[in-house]
């Protein structure tokens, strides 16, 4: 195997032996075979768009068959064999119907019979398999391939919801079947990527249209951290639709519902709110689950990305639904949370209330520009200095303590805006108001940063200013594809000065970062004390 897709990749240089997520040389191969078979299916599909014949099944399917090789989404080795023998029956159904013969590199890939055979082909034909004579040219198709893994996410979790655009589609297919082009130089690989972010984008308004048009826009909300005597399932993940109806199959049977990780700004949702047994946050950030998981008295349910190898204590109460996967835990489809339900009946739940402070969230876009003259005053009295925007993704490896100590060392004259799992360094600590506005907003998901770059965009246009010349900051930590695409979001739109950590992806070579940094002023983190001086003066 190689992998080096993510920010803890093993000694900063890739995972050779075994994935640092837990991801084994079989489904790395697997997973890495599939994205070779969509690039096959996109070559055909980009074709078929010239000639007028565009297949929104295809659409849908390639969307949810990348996202399923995204960093914690799916471990289990039997699930991808259907995945790649539907995608390649695909590219041959749509070749046919549009009356194409497109041959030449993935397009003519034909899977093997069996588990091993699959593994074989794709092992042969992994990351470094892309043809690319320039070093440069091969880092950048690595990175149009981890971006639109994040693109596809986004999309997926938008096509759940009836939100769907042929134009993210249309790039994806474009941009997959130029991975294995070898005519591409550096200068429309470049293209190609910020393209991506501007993909992202895309996918980004899909799905925020999709949330808010379905569960309403979130609204300031408190959020209690303990727990309420009684049966309790635990939902992590990202998907609002699981949550909903798990909801809906939970009501009146006496279990509590809980959000862990990126499901808390769930609360700050209307139409999630209504239910009465939606009670509050437990724990922190994905990579504690083991730890936390352990000790929760009820049912788990895992949607999307983010999951662990489970530890043998709750393995038996953990369940997977959707994309994610792990071998040996219990997955449950179509959104039938029946055998849920039942384990968590049957396990004791918590014995008695416990308080352990509450949280704020639902500080979207509708809720902060609701208040922006309010913020606009008090930016030009001289009461609001400078807003940070801290976020991004959160991690095991060490150096990830930089975001706490930058939000605790933030001067009390500056606005902490925060998204994604990279909030739980400094989530639950009170920080006090500014004239009535809290010093601390979170926004919300990952998927979010739509509305945080929304507020930027209204920001600038109050004060008569590019997104650049506002006092505003981006501090981001990065661990997976998604952050990936949102990171070539920003780069698209021009956004500068972005300081991203804790280390910088292994698959930009020098003389990619050094093009990064010279356009767009991309700086690695180094203190707080020294970036916060660097930034305030």
């Amino acid at each position: 195997m190689f992998c080096y897709q993510c920010e803890q990749t093993a000694k900063g240089l890739g995972c050779d032996k075994l994935g640092v997520c837990g991801k084994k040389p079989e489904v790395s191969d697997l997973q890495d075979l599939l994205v070779y078979a969509l690039c096959g299916l996109s070559q055909v599909a980009h074709a078929a768009r010239e000639k007028g014949v565009v297949d929104p099944e295809v659409n849908h399917f390639t969307m949810a068959a990348m996202f399923s090789t995204l960093t914690n989404v799916n471990f289990d080795p039997e699930r991808f064999p259907a995945l790649i023998e539907k995608t390649v029956a695909m590219r041959k159904a749509l070749a046919a119907k549009a009356g194409l013969a497109v041959t030449g590199g993935p397009a003519d890939y034909e899977p093997a019979k069996s588990l091993d055979g699959l593994t074989a082909q794709g092992h042969e034909h992994g990351l470094k398999s892309i043809p690319a004579v320039d070093p440069d040219v091969l880092s950048l198709k690595h990175t149009l391939i981890f971006g639109l893994k994040g693109v596809a996410a986004y999309a997926d979790h938008a096509a759940i919801l009836g939100h769907t655009d042929d134009a993210v589609a249309e790039f994806t297919h474009k941009a997959l079947a130029a991975v294995f082009d070898p005519s591409l130089d550096l200068g429309a690989m470049v293209a190609l990527v910020l393209e991506c972010g501007q993909a992202n984008l895309k996918a980004m308004e899909l799905l925020d249209a999709a949330n808010t048009g379905t569960y309403g826009h979130p609204v300031p909300t408190e959020v209690p951290l303990g727990a309420k005597a009684g049966k309790a399932i635990l939902v992590s993940g990202h998907d609002l639709k699981d949550l909903h109806d798990l909801l809906k199959q939970t009501e009146g049977k006496g279990i509590f519902i809980y959000t862990h990780g990126e499901m808390l700004p769930c609360h700050g949702y209307p139409e999630l709110k209504k239910f009465k047994h939606f009670y509050g946050h437990y724990g922190t950030a994905w990579q504690n689950q083991q730890k936390e998981f352990a000790v929760f008295p009820g049912a788990i349910l895992m949607t999307t990305n983010c999951i662990q190898k489970p530890g043998a204590v709750y393995q038996d109460n953990i369940f997977t639904t959707g994309l994610v996967g792990w071998p040996g835990v219990t997955h449950v489809k179509n959104g039938d949370f029946g055998p849920v339900i039942a384990k968590a009946l049957a396990m004791p739940g918590f014995a008695e209330d416990t308080d352990k402070g509450s949280v704020m969230v639902g500080f979207a876009r509708n809720a902060i520009l609701g208040v922006a003259g309010a913020v606009i005053d008090a930016v030009k009295a001289g009461k609001i200095r400078h807003f940070f925007l801290v976020a991004g993704c959160d991690g095991a490896k060490p150096g990830r303590n930089y975001y706490t100590e930058f939000v605790e060392k933030a001067p009390a004259d500056t606005v902490i805006l925060t998204l994604a799992c990279g909030k739980f360094r400094f989530f639950d600590q009170k920080l006090g108001d500014i004239g009535g506005i809290p010093r601390l907003l979170d926004i919300g998901q990952c998927n979010d940063a739509y509305s945080a770059i929304q507020v930027a965009v209204a920001l600038a246009k109050a004060f008569e200013c590019g997104v650049n010349d506002l006092p505003l900051s981006m501090v981001l930590s990065w661990y997976e594809q998604k952050a990936v695409a949102i990171l070539l979001t920003l780069l698209s739109l021009g956004i500068k000065n972005i300081r991203l950590g804790p280390s910088l992806p292994a698959f930009l070579t020098p003389n990619v970062l050094k093009f990064l940094v010279e356009t767009y002023d991309i700086k690695p983190i180094t203190t707080p004390d020294e970036d916060l001086k660097a930034i305030l003066g």
